[in-house]
């Protein structure tokens, strides 16, 4: 048998810091109009004594459950292997941390996973939600407006959802490509292919509309679709080589597929950057400075992404709590692109 230590209770913390149960419970619980010299007192008490606020009573309390949903529309398979869900996680996380709030991680692998996501997110265990990698034809759109949870997106919306301009947070993906297409053309290449992504996804179509900005006059046979995978680049990169032996440039739609395009290039004896120039896109460092050449790409900050997506959704959530105006708080944020240089082109 075990000794157990009972937990301290908010009466004492308030008769620790000499002050009443309802004040007690205003500080711990984040309330207003507690005179400093109180705060402090009550805080500290807190800290004396271990006391640690029990999550039921709280909710009741501030209408939250300091919870937030993160709901990535691919199979874990994909998530795990994938830098660019990490970075992003990273940053979400990071956010929450500093607000005190619980990641919840939600991955759909078929239909069956957005109905159960659905049911989660309508049974009032989260705040909220941030819900990225979504496809053109996904339901969890749907779904979460049926649930009625404050919603951030990761990407722009491609869909109509029947609510007016949903929130998200994107990268300058159609002009990041534009800049690629350009330094390519700027490098004296004019058979310039370009690997696309997943087109069921608006970055990958975003960036093939950059692209073609720039070569508007292209061969369709120039363009090939992947799906954001190394295996995926492989495939487009024999494919083109095969279609077109004569190109000497590739913008590939991210640093995965860029790196599946170098590995076909050199099998096939095409030096990098001499016979064939090869642009990724992301500037994931684990990816981007390991690939044979090191990888000459367009940093999206995939990371702070994340942050602003949770720092946009928080925001939503204590504008709906105190009642206060929400027009500060933008329905979009588009984050700039720069072109990193290195060996690759």
């Amino acid at each position: 048998m075990t000794e157990t230590t009972a937990r301290p209770t908010l009466e004492a913390v308030a008769a620790r810091a000499g002050v009443s149960r309802a004040t007690a419970s205003r500080v711990v619980n984040g309330g207003d109009g507690v005179r400093e010299p109180l705060v402090e007192r009550v805080r500290r008490a807190v800290d004396e004594l271990g006391y640690v606020p029990n999550q039921a009573a709280r909710s009741l309390v501030t209408k939250r459950h300091d919870a937030i949903a993160v709901v990535i529309a691919e199979p874990e398979t994909r998530v795990f292997a994938d830098p660019f869900f990490a970075l992003q996680l990273r940053g979400i996380s990071k956010e929450l941390t500093v607000h005190d709030s619980q990641l919840v991680l939600l991955l759909t692998e078929g239909r069956d996973d957005h109905a159960r996501v659905g049911r989660y997110l309508a049974g009032g265990h989260v705040d909220g939600a941030l819900v990225f990698s979504l496809h053109l034809d996904d339901p969890l759109p749907g779904l979460i407006q049926g649930a009625g949870v404050p919603t951030v997106f990761g990407g722009r919306p491609g869909w109509s959802d029947g609510t007016p301009g949903p929130v998200y947070v994107d990268s300058d993906n159609r002009g990041g490509a534009r800049e690629a297409v350009r330094h390519l053309v700027g490098l004296g290449r004019t058979r310039i292919a370009h690997i696309a992504g997943a087109l069921d996804q608006t970055s990958a179509v975003d960036r093939l509309d950059g692209f073609r900005d720039v070569m508007a006059d292209a061969d369709p046979r120039m363009v090939v679709e992947s799906d954001f995978t190394p295996a995926g680049g492989e495939r487009a990169m024999r494919e083109l080589l095969d279609r077109c032996p004569d190109l000497d440039g590739v913008f590939a739609a991210n640093d995965l597929t860029a790196a599946g395009a170098l590995r076909v290039l050199r099998e096939r004896g095409r030096r990098v950057p001499e016979d064939v120039a090869v642009i990724g896109f992301d500037d994931m460092l684990p990816v981007a400075e390991q690939t044979d050449p090191p990888l000459t790409t367009i940093r999206q900050d995939i990371e702070e992404m994340g942050r602003l997506m949770a720092r946009l959704l928080l925001r939503r959530l204590d504008r709906s709590i105190t009642g206060r105006a929400d027009a500060d708080t933008p329905a979009a944020v588009v984050l700039p692109t720069t072109l990193v240089r290195r060996a690759s082109a």
